[in-house]
């Protein structure tokens, strides 16, 4: 069913904006008296019934609520070294898809692309609707947010969680020996091209991080991230 994210729902009736309601009407061709269903983004869904379609909006009556159940029960922080290219729209994309909570792109010493103030404010925006886009897609209960960029040394001062892990192709431990189904926060940090810098690295351990292994291989920038929730998703016991 399709699945739309509205800010505030007030009572039974719910008038979609003006972009909601042309892809609903127009991109969708959907018609008077069709279900989908409306998520108010704190994991509270909402089956509605189309009840009257104008040039402008779309009207729809609730007809149940009921809790989304769709959200793992850990919740992972991506912090991902900033890619070149286009790279990260399909992190987001990916990553939005398996679970992630939030995700924050981290300028580190091998970053290739340092965008600038604007630069980055106007790609924030079209991150932000890469993740709308994607959690509506695969049904989540919230929208990850898509943090400001930050520097390497202010992403590890921010940075808390049960569990902080940071993956380097020089090796570490295996996410079985770290990773169980009690814990509740994950954060994690990935390379851009070319990974961290050993000393990058040891800075995350010092804060009560660990060095962790994604196998022998050497993943792309943009297939680590996947690789690695995927992994957090399956041994908390949310892929079953």
């Amino acid at each position: 069913m399709q699945k739309l994210f509205v800010e505030n729902v007030n009572g039974n009736k719910i008038i979609l904006d003006e972009e909601q309601s042309r892809h609903i009407a127009k991109s969708l061709r959907m018609r008077v008296g069709d279900m989908l269903t409306v998520c108010d983004g704190r994991e509270r869904d909402y089956g509605c019934i189309i009840e009257e379609i104008t040039k402008d909006s779309v009207t729809l009556k609730v007809c149940y609520e009921q809790a989304s159940g769709t959200e793992p029960s850990v919740k992972v922080s991506l912090y991902q070294g900033v890619p070149k290219g286009d790279k990260f729209e399909d992190i987001i994309q990916k990553c939005v898809e398996l679970g992630v909570h939030d995700i924050t792109p981290v300028l580190t010493k091998r970053s290739i692309s340092h965008p600038d103030e604007k630069q980055a404010k106007r790609k924030r925006d079209r991150y932000a609707k890469i993740a709308l886009e994607a959690a509506q897609q695969s049904g989540r209960g919230i929208v990850p947010e898509i943090k400001d960029m930050v520097s390497f040394k202010e992403a590890v001062a921010c940075c808390k969680a049960d569990k902080i892990i940071v993956f380097y192709e020089g090796g570490g431990e295996p996410l079985k020996s770290i990773i169980n189904k009690d814990i509740k926060t994950v954060a994690v940090f990935i390379g851009p091209e070319g990974g961290f810098e050993k000393e990058e690295v040891e800075a995350v351990i010092e804060v009560g991080g660990i060095n962790a292994t994604l196998g022998k291989r050497i993943l792309r920038t943009q297939t680590a991230p996947v690789a690695a929730l995927s992994a957090i998703m399956l041994l908390t016991d949310n892929l079953e």
